[in-house]
């Protein structure tokens, strides 16, 4: 009777805990209290609802922000407010199809999420370059961002980004998870984060011809001591990014994976160094 009591319980927080997301009163109301106008758009791409949050002046080149797995628009929400930045770009976030409020739940695999936000794209470009930066699994995805829409992208960004598909494990469990009952265990934003992990290595494999058509500056930032997203995606990246000659690594010795937060200073500083 206890052990039923406490897997109806769970049952019942799974559904509703670890969405890992803010919403859009909450994030408007802290940006009003510093100063910082927030829009919380939402754009319907081929049937997904792509959201995302705006700051800055809508004429300037367009910096734009990925997050990784799970996660949300938020994980950049000192970003969207940093006065420098906002003196210089239009500073976008979006929550990835499957999270946030972009369809929460519904997870892709990322060559359609990359169909998905190179149409968003089209719809926001306002005729300035994009600034494309992606976080650990936004990592690929921000360099197949920048293979799909070469013409709007001027640099891209990548902070401990996981593009090393012989560095991702098998982890033959996933599949055991997201398609049986006991995915209805599996609690929040960490559904559609197992089910798009699983997905990952493939994802990584098939990436090989995205890379021939970046000709633009790429930068990437990693830690030496990341325990999540292996320091050799660095090497890997450089050897596979052959259509451009800038490709410059910033190294951050026995830095973890969290660069996004903990060198937020010196990644403005880069940022505001490609205006």
């Amino acid at each position: 009777m206890i052990l039923s009591i406490i897997l109806v319980l769970w049952l019942l927080l799974a559904q509703s805990c670890m969405k890992f997301r803010m919403s859009d009163k909450e994030a408007k109301k802290k940006f009003d209290e510093a100063g910082v106008a927030l829009q919380t758009p939402v754009k319907k791409i081929d049937g997904v609802n792509l959201h995302y949050a705006q700051t800055g002046n809508d004429t300037l080149p367009t910096l734009l922000f990925v997050h990784g797995t799970p996660g949300s628009w938020d994980a950049f929400q000192n970003y969207l407010r940093n006065n420098e930045l906002l003196q210089h770009y239009r500073i976008i976030s979006i929550d990835r199809p499957g999270f946030g409020y972009s369809d929460f739940g519904n997870a892709m695999n990322m060559s359609a999420q990359t169909n998905i936000i190179s149409q968003w794209m089209d719809a926001v470009n306002n005729g300035k370059p994009f600034i494309i930066v992606g976080h650990s699994l936004g990592g690929p995805l921000v360099l197949k961002l920048a293979a799909a829409r070469p013409q709007y992208t001027k640099t891209v960004v990548v902070l401990a980004g996981s593009q090393d598909p012989s560095a991702e494990k098998p982890e033959k469990w996933r599949p055991v998870l997201f398609k049986t009952p006991l995915n209805y265990l599996v609690p929040g934003a960490l559904r559609p984060s197992n089910e798009e992990l699983w997905y990952l290595k493939n994802d990584l494999k098939e990436m090989a011809t995205d890379y021939e058509k970046i000709t633009c500056p790429v930068y990437i930032l990693h830690g030496t001591k990341d325990m999540l997203v292996p320091y050799s995606n660095v090497a890997y990246t450089q050897k596979m990014l052959t259509k451009t000659d800038s490709v410059f690594v910033t190294t951050f010795e026995k830095e973890n994976h969290f660069i996004v937060w903990t060198r937020e200073k010196e990644i403005v500083e880069l940022l505001m160094s490609l205006k």
